[in-house]
């Protein structure tokens, strides 16, 4: 069993993110952290075989925390930014996955991640074909950011909609902003709820029937 650790600023996102894992085979939550410090705490305390951390924690860099990180660690966080690319890398990341990511997306990563362990598990030397397997089993089912079916670029584009939002946006509110269809914002809006990145409730009106909301969830 790969004992988990999760590091996100937010709570919801957090428990998000620990059902998605649990439903990983393979794969247990140990612990929750929200900030740096606590993370510290918990690694020491629990000793997991990964972090999944955020980049931008309350009191610190999530990447500064890597490098100190004695475990394998993937990185999920909407930094999308050239630098903390890099800083991540440089650090050690296994793996990188930019928010708003699939359930499925996710669970390949957790997959893939898992391979790699156990092809790395026994102690022995390796041939330079058995080196190049290694870097790149943790990669193997890496995707695009959109499931199938759907455009990057949109996912995208309606992400920085709601992120952008002064309050929260119904489907129709969505696609009339960015001129789509409303049945093609509610298919993106739906995987970004199931991704634990957005937060849809229901909304109700005067009269007829109670839509659904969304907000991102910072």
């Amino acid at each position: 069993m790969i004992r988990t650790l999760i590091v996100d600023d937010d709570f919801r996102v957090a428990g998000v993110h620990a059902g998605f894992v649990e439903e990983v085979p393979g794969f247990a939550v140990v612990g929750t952290a929200h900030t740096a410090v606590e993370a510290r705490a918990r690694v020491r305390e629990l000793a997991p075989d990964l972090v999944l951390l955020d980049v931008y924690l309350p009191d610190e860099s999530g990447l500064a925390l890597l490098a100190e990180l004695q475990t394998d660690a993937i990185i999920l966080s909407a930094a999308t930014d050239t630098r903390s690319i890099r800083a991540a890398l440089r650090a050690g990341a296994v793996n990188y996955l930019i928010k708003p990511f699939t359930t499925r997306q996710f669970a390949e990563r957790l997959s893939a991640y898992a391979r790699y362990r156990q092809f790395l598990a026994e102690e022995r030397n390796l041939a330079q074909e058995d080196v190049d397997r290694a870097f790149r089993l943790p990669h193997e089912q890496d995707r695009a950011a959109a499931a199938k079916g759907q455009s990057s670029a949109t996912a995208r584009l309606v992400a920085d909609q709601l992120r952008q939002a002064a309050r929260p946006l119904s489907a129709a509110e969505v696609a009339g902003e960015l001129g789509v269809a409303r049945a093609t914002a509610q298919r993106y809006l739906t995987a970004l709820a199931e991704a634990g990145t957005v937060e849809m409730r229901l909304r109700y009106g005067a009269t007829g029937r109670p839509e659904h909301e969304y907000s991102w969830r910072d």
